[in-house]
């Protein structure tokens, strides 16, 4: 197709109901589908990190259309995962504005328009029969390569999701976390001006060119000039940057794939760069070299996706793109860099219910536990089992691996932070659990957590050990009461 013509935009609208036009204040944006541009009623999160109406990903995946969005992207729809914390959102919002909560689109009506825009989109962005994206912006062909991966999402627990708010950081309250930012990120501010005109289209064409000398250079000059600079950070991070980058991190020259990651630690460090990067495809190719990458760039990648796990609506890709396996091997068997890296993006990543269960069954809870011996990475490792402690599957496994009596270990003897969280992850495993207390009595569990509820560290924590301590004595008492009781059936 000719560079020349107009690439049209997708959009359309449904008609509302007399009745849903009031005077009520317009809903988030976050809140309405980018299809539709509707109130979401079923909100989906797909692979590329957007949310949908599930309604409208699904007739548009049964035409095998993909459409080009407002902002230029193109979202993969290979994976689907109701976004329910999103929809409870929704609902809060409409009851506390008085709005109407949002309804079903009629599927029948769905299907119309999206036939028609396909049929109005022409070549701007159709599946073809290849199962390739092409694009009618200056002939450009999209690379399919996020599409062609297989994706495992079997888990039973995929309703868990993330809903998408400006929250850089999250964290449960019951844990202290004394952490830096990314050990491998290059993260100094100035106010150094940038050199915008012009400058990302040469730096493209040298990042494109065939000759590897070019290529280093041009990484050099992207990883020097986001270094320092957040301006230039935000800058450079462009679809046309991000798109040579993520060719480049395939090299098989040392120099081009490290200096490629290391440019990508830099552009992810700003906020508004996360979703973008996400939504660019880079991070299949991020795993690819956490398995097979040189030691350097696994350093730098294991800091990516720390630092692309900061931000809530990422969290749920991630995982679905098969990120937590090479995490959990880098933790173990990486350098001392990419460990402690790779052990805060597992420990971001299990913020959400649905890589907590992955991990679990994984087999990470046994790995996770044998690394509580060692120094570089306990302290956050112990992030991860409060994290996995949480959910029925992480809590069974754990228990299953003796993390009860490796857990009293480490608290009788680590810094107060350590021993915090060591308390907040036996709370969450005394939960609920008939096995708690014989495997925490076998342990002298009560013995430790008495010394840390007599101790004068912080408030939640001593009322913690607390409530650990109260309910094992409440099962001890329950024990003596039903053999008090078979007692008296004998003696009867």
């Amino acid at each position: 197709m000719s560079g020349t013509r107009k690439l049209r935009r997708w959009r359309f609208s449904f008609n509302r109901s007399a009745a849903a036009v009031k005077s009520n204040p317009p809903p988030p944006g976050e809140f309405l589908c980018p299809i539709s541009k509707s109130l979401m009623f079923d909100p989906a999160v797909v692979s590329s990190g957007q949310t949908f109406e599930r309604a409208c990903v699904d007739v548009c995946r049964d035409l095998g259309f993909t459409p080009t969005l407002a902002d230029g992207t193109t979202p993969d729809f290979s994976t689907v995962i109701p976004n329910l914390a999103l929809k409870t959102a929704i609902l809060n919002w409409c009851s506390k504005t008085g709005s109407d909560p949002p309804i079903p689109l009629p599927h029948s009506e769905i299907e119309s328009v999206i036939r028609s825009s396909k049929e109005a989109s022409g070549n701007d962005a159709i599946r073809n029969a290849g199962g390739k994206l092409t694009t009618g912006v200056a002939g450009m062909e999209i690379p399919a390569e996020l599409k062609s991966r297989e994706v495992d999402y079997s888990s039973p627990s995929s309703e868990e999701s993330v809903i998408a708010n400006t929250t850089p950081f999250s964290r449960p309250s019951c844990l202290s976390f004394s952490s830096s930012p990314s050990t491998s990120s290059e993260f100094v501010r100035d106010e150094s001006p940038v050199n915008s005109s012009g400058e990302d289209e040469n730096l493209v064409a040298r990042m494109k060119s065939l000759d590897v000398y070019d290529q280093e250079q041009s990484v050099i000059e992207l990883r020097n000039s986001t270094r320092t600079d957040c301006r230039a950070r935000s800058a450079l991070c462009t679809d046309r940057v991000l798109l040579a980058l993520k060719r480049l991190m395939n090299s098989r020259y040392a120099a081009v794939q490290i200096n490629a990651a290391a440019a990508l630690v830099n552009l992810s460090l700003e906020k508004e760069n996360k979703i973008r990067i996400m939504r660019a495809g880079i991070v299949p190719f991020l795993i690819d070299i956490l398995k097979n990458g040189f030691e350097e760039s696994r350093e730098h990648v294991a800091g990516a996706i720390f630092s692309l796990a900061l931000e809530d609506e990422n969290k749920t890709a991630i995982g679905v793109l098969g990120a937590l396996p090479p995490l959990l091997h880098e933790l173990r068997c990486g350098t001392r860099r990419s460990r402690q890296d790779a052990a805060l993006a597992l420990y971001h990543l299990t913020l959400v219910q649905s890589n907590k269960v992955k991990l679990a069954k994984l087999g990470a809870a046994g790995v996770l536990l044998g690394l509580l011996k060692d120094e570089d990475v306990a302290a956050r490792v112990v992030l991860v089992l409060c994290n996995l402690a949480t959910s029925g599957e992480g809590r069974a496994a754990l228990l299953d691996s003796d993390a009860v009596g490796l857990l009293v270990g480490v608290m009788r003897n680590s810094s107060e932070s350590t021993r915090e969280n060591c308390v907040a992850a036996l709370y969450s495993l005394s939960y609920g659990s008939l096995r708690f207390k014989s495997l925490a009595k076998d342990a002298g569990a009560a013995e430790a957590l008495q010394e840390v509820a007599a101790a004068t560290g912080s408030e939640p924590t001593r009322a913690r050990a607390m409530k650990i301590l109260e309910r094992l004595r409440v099962d001890e008492r329950r024990r003596d009461s039903a053999g008090e009781l078979t007692e008296l059936r004998l003696a009867s």
